[in-house]
Parts: structure tokens; C-alpha cells; sequence
């Protein structure tokens, strides 16, 4: 068994509780209001944003080369991705500078800025390695459920054009070639400790990026109760 198979293996309880957090199930489902589509976009911008200054972090604070160069390649990627978001957020008649800045209806929630922060203190105090439970749950979240939730999303809306989709299109099945890429970095790892730290972090993201969608779906109760 490979190292990527036993990653999987190892993570599976914590994936399937994501898959079955309800707001996850019904966007899949059914869609969402496009108010919420809009705060998800939202939440992603908060995060997406410091993809670029987490990887240039584990890059900077690991000796080894070969992790170090695909870290590189990964920066290369995933530079200025969260601009796209701002972009959807606009064509779904969001406020896009209120998000960029940070303000109002556009802050980052709290369990969007625990996950972030967490993903800092893990480089910095656990493992530069602590990054890929990270890269594994959101890309591979991202690969597995981005195309079927535009979909979805596209036909609640009613809409025709691809205008405000350019984020979930670009992370979904388009993006097949970064888990390859993930696999095969993975897969070069031999070290049981640096294997058991991926795996645990991805256990622990699984969490943190569900409890985004816990709140947002949270939200969404209260605004229908009131």
C-alpha cells in the first residue's frame, strides 16, 4: 500500500463526517440561495488568500529540497487565485471590496480565521509537513464536489453563463492534475513521523474546513427562523 492509499485509508472516517455535514449535502443536493453561495465565496476568499504565504512559510522553514522544490511549484500555481473569487463574488452581485477589505458582511468567520491561524502555528510549531493535511483535504474536497456544486448552484440560480463560477470550475475536475501531483509528493515520503503528521492534520482539517460550513450553515437556520 502506498503512503497516498494509507492517507486515505487512515482519513476515511473524518471525510465521510464531512460529506455528511447537512448544508454540505443540501448545496450538492438541491443548490442554495445565492446569498449563501455568496458567503461561502466569501469564506473561501479568507482562506484562498493565504494559500500563497503558507506555502512560501513551509517552504521556508523545511530542509528538505525535494518537498522545498514542490512547495515552489506549488506557489507557481497558486498565486492570486483568491482574486478570482473576488471576481465571482462581483458577478454574483456580492460586495467584492467589502470582502477584500475585510469589512462588514465581508469578514472572515471565526472558524475560517481558527483554521487559518491553525495552518500558521502547525508550520511554525509542529511541522513545515503539518501544510499537506491541509492541501489534501481542500483540494481533494475541491476536486470530488466543485464541478457537481456549480452545477447544482447554476441550475438553482437559473443561470446560463459561467460568470461566477470561475473559482469552483478551476479547483474541480480541471484540478485532477494537483492530486496527481499531491500523490506523487506524498508517496515520496518514507519518514513514519512526517507520514503520521500529514495524516493527523488531515484529520484535524477535515474539522476546521467542516466548521466553515457548519457556521455558514448555522446562518443560514437563524435567517429562516427570524
Amino acid at each position: 500500500m502506498t503512503f497516498y492509499d494509507r492517507l486515505i485509508r487512515e482519513t476515511a472516517r473524518e471525510r465521510d463526517a464531512f460529506l455528511a455535514i447537512p448544508l454540505v449535502r443540501q448545496a450538492l443536493a438541491s443548490g442554495a440561495p445565492k446569498s449563501l453561495y455568496v458567503a461561502f465565496l466569501t469564506q473561501a476568499y479568507h482562506h484562498v488568500k493565504h494559500t500563497f504565504p503558507l506555502l512560501a512559510l513551509a517552504a521556508s522553514r523545511t530542509g528538505d529540497a525535494r518537498y522545498q522544490d514542490a512547495l515552489v511549484d506549488y506557489m507557481e500555481e497558486e498565486r492570486g487565485h483568491e482574486k478570482w473569487i473576488l471576481d465571482d463574488i462581483r458577478a454574483m452581485g456580492g460586495d467584492a471590496d467589502a470582502v477584500r477589505d475585510g469589512v462588514r458582511e465581508g469578514m472572515a468567520g471565526p472558524a475560517c480565521r481558527i483554521m487559518v491561524g491553525f495552518s500558521y502555528y502547525a508550520i511554525e510549531h509542529v511541522s513545515p509537513y503539518a501544510l499537506l493535511g491541509s492541501v489534501h483535504v481542500l483540494e481533494g474536497m475541491s476536486v470530488l464536489l466543485a464541478d457537481r456544486l456549480a452545477d447544482t448552484l447554476k441550475r438553482s440560480f437559473g443561470a446560463q453563463a459561467e460568470a461566477g463560477f470561475s473559482y469552483l470550475r478551476s479547483h474541480g475536475s480541471l484540478d485532477q492534475d494537483h492530486v496527481a501531483f499531491f500523490r506523487t509528493l506524498v508517496d515520496g515520503f518514507d519518514d513514519p513521523a512526517a507520514q503520521q503528521i500529514i495524516i493527523d492534520h488531515a484529520r484535524l482539517f477535515y474539522r476546521l474546513y467542516g466548521d466553515i460550513f457548519r457556521e455558514l450553515g448555522a446562518g443560514l437556520e437563524l435567517s429562516h427562523a427570524a
